[in-house]
């Protein structure tokens, strides 16, 4: 039977006391843990060659405009939701949580536009003599935090451990490291991360959240008093100043920023569930800028790009729906196939989709070298799912259900509980032409809960099927931490609770390859594995718009130490230190 709220909330005050809950270095796997929620804006509320970076497909309409940038501005961005927290190593950051922290955060390493991952607040990263398995990372010197802690090997170390204590952030990386030697300190800027296998892709892990790096003052008092977990203190480009939950989270240009000055005095988040009143906030001038995945709202935004910039990217991410394999009924994979079966795909893209977002069979697009074209995603088979339901109710009908409670069928049609986060339109929309698709064979009832609340029930596997939004990293291994058998537990990255062994030794070798070309073959048998599991049920890939009034110049003009271009925005989140309001 599911744990009522109060309980999950008390888990995640217990996660923050114990300063724990989303990373910071990870041996080259993800640990945005939260980085996925609900598959149709706000709804989706975590891979190709392309025009602006691999694995990336960006398209821009941006201004051209040669005029040197004009520093001061408040700028006000409306965001998908808020969330419960932004220390690195203690909350669940969604997409929202990300961008706010890599506001006042820097990473250690970032990808430019040629795909490629180079040093940020890293000075440098290298394999140990050529072996992948053992990697040092120098930070840069001279640099402090906001609190005037100094950045150095000692700040790594706790950063580091307070991430691989998190209940839910530290599955990212426990399962990754040996118990004890995972980290050590070289010298007074450098640290060498230990791995339990080799991985020659471990610098992808430097731009997720387990790149970013807190001040270790600030983590220790969080610890004391955890309402400091909604007052980050880093080394980035801004300044935490207030934050009202679920209102406004304001950040102060940093006049000591290592890597130069940002232009605006100030940012202001501003959480707006609701994405048609999102947009309306950008037409009216409240808001300079708008992340939305919502596919009207993208439509409309894109009918007016005489007016508004659009930076579309549609790589970031998948929609689907995500079955828990672990509980009954769905730990019986007829059930599962009956879901998939009864599925109105068509119906969804169509009436969800708008022609705006494409279909998707997998978590790689089309023009990915890693698409395998042998794997499609089953739907509108309501007769072969009915007949499903009907074996599985024959076999299994009087077991309990593991969620609801009470049996697994009643009537000859499984019984089950369709959850997601909300209050939102689109998401109720959702639910309700997913009903109608698997009333030839289930009996769904409906849970709609805030997204924190969602994110946790999902960890904690308290959930039959959710829509969900998932997959799309740059590199697609800083995805495994959703795939990995060593990832479930009662607090679970691998959502879906399904392990396959084939997957991970799968994983294991292309790791080892560092050469893009050399894994293309292992990422079409691991999407192959994916659909034959039946724990996915793909919709649509997610199409984020970042959307900028047009006095907003410099969101595609970052750049990284080493002077190459910084990737421009990813999975709904643009960086802010280049950017500037014109007159």
């Amino acid at each position: 039977m599911k744990l009522g709220i109060a309980a999950l909330v008390s888990f995640a005050l217990v996660a923050a006391a114990c300063g724990s809950d989303d990373d910071g270095s990870d041996g080259g796997q993800n640990t945005d843990a939260a980085e996925s929620t609900d598959a149709a804006d706000d709804g989706d509320t975590e891979d190709a060659d392309a025009p602006v970076v691999t694995e990336t497909e960006i398209e821009e309409d941006t201004i051209d405009d040669d005029s040197d940038p004009v520093p001061g501005g408040t700028m006000r961005f409306g965001m998908e939701a808020d969330v419960d927290g932004l220390n690195p190593t203690s909350s669940a950051l969604s997409s929202p949580g990300l961008m706010m922290s890599g506001a006042v955060f820097d990473t250690l390493g970032v990808y430019n536009t040629d795909g490629e991952v180079v040093p940020y607040l890293a000075e440098s990263f290298t394999p140990v003599d050529g072996d992948v398995s053992k990697w040092q990372v120098k930070v840069r010197e001279g640099v402090t935090f906001h609190d005037g802690t100094p950045l150095n090997a000692e700040a790594m170390l706790t950063n580091f451990e307070r991430i691989k204590a998190a209940p839910l952030v530290g599955l990212a990386v426990r399962p990754y490291y040996p118990e004890e030697g995972a980290i050590e300190i070289i010298d007074e800027f450098t640290v060498q991360y230990n791995l339990l296998e080799p991985n020659a892709l471990f610098p992808a892990g430097l731009t997720t959240q387990t790149g970013y790096v807190a001040s270790p003052t600030w983590l220790d008092a969080a610890i004391a008093d955890p309402t400091l977990n909604q007052e980050p203190v880093g080394t980035g480009p801004f300044v935490f100043e207030s934050r009202s939950a679920d209102s406004v989270t304001r950040m102060v240009r940093n006049e000591d920023w290592w890597n130069g000055s940002a232009y605006l005095d100030a940012i202001e988040f501003v959480p707006v569930t609701d994405p048609d009143t999102r947009n309306d906030l950008l037409f009216s001038g409240d808001l300079q800028g708008i992340q939305t995945s919502n596919q009207a709202s993208v439509g409309d935004l894109l009918d007016r790009s005489d007016e508004y910039q659009n930076i579309i990217d549609e790589t970031g991410a998948e929609s689907f729906a995500m079955i828990n394999s672990d509980a009954a009924p769905f730990d019986d994979i007829r059930a599962r196939q009956a879901l998939a079966f009864a599925t109105p795909l068509q119906t969804y893209r169509d009436l969800i989709g708008l022609g705006v977002s494409r279909a998707a069979d997998q978590m790689f697009t089309p023009e990915s070298p890693n698409y395998n074209p042998d794997v499609v995603q089953e739907g509108d088979m309501p007769d072969e799912a009915a007949a499903l339901a009907s074996e599985y109710c024959a076999d299994k009908g009087t077991e309990e259900n593991t969620i609801l409670g009470g049996p697994t069928c009643t009537d000859g049609k499984i019984n089950i509980e369709l959850q997601w986060s909300g209050p939102s339109v689109i998401q109720t929309r959702v639910a309700e032409i997913l009903d109608e698709g698997w009333s030839s064979a289930f009996n769904v009832t409906f849970d709609e809960l805030p997204q924190d609340d969602h994110i946790q029930q999902t960890a904690l596997g308290l959930f039959n099927v959710n829509t969900w939004r998932q997959f799309g990293e740059v590199d697609p291994i800083s995805d495994k931490v959703y795939m990995m058998c060593r990832n479930i537990g009662g607090i679970s990255l691998n959502w879906v609770k399904f392990c396959s062994e084939e997957r991970d030794a799968l994983i294991a070798e292309l790791q080892t390859l560092p050469d893009a070309e050399d894994r293309v073959a292992s990422w079409q048998q691991i999407v192959q594995d994916m659909h034959d599991a039946y724990t996915y049920i793909f919709f649509n890939h997610t199409i984020w718009d970042d959307a900028f009034a047009n006095n907003v110049r410099g969101v595609c003009e970052r750049t990284a130490p080493d002077g190459s271009v910084a990737l421009c925005v990813h999975r709904g989140r643009p960086w802010f230190d280049a950017v500037w309001l014109a007159e």
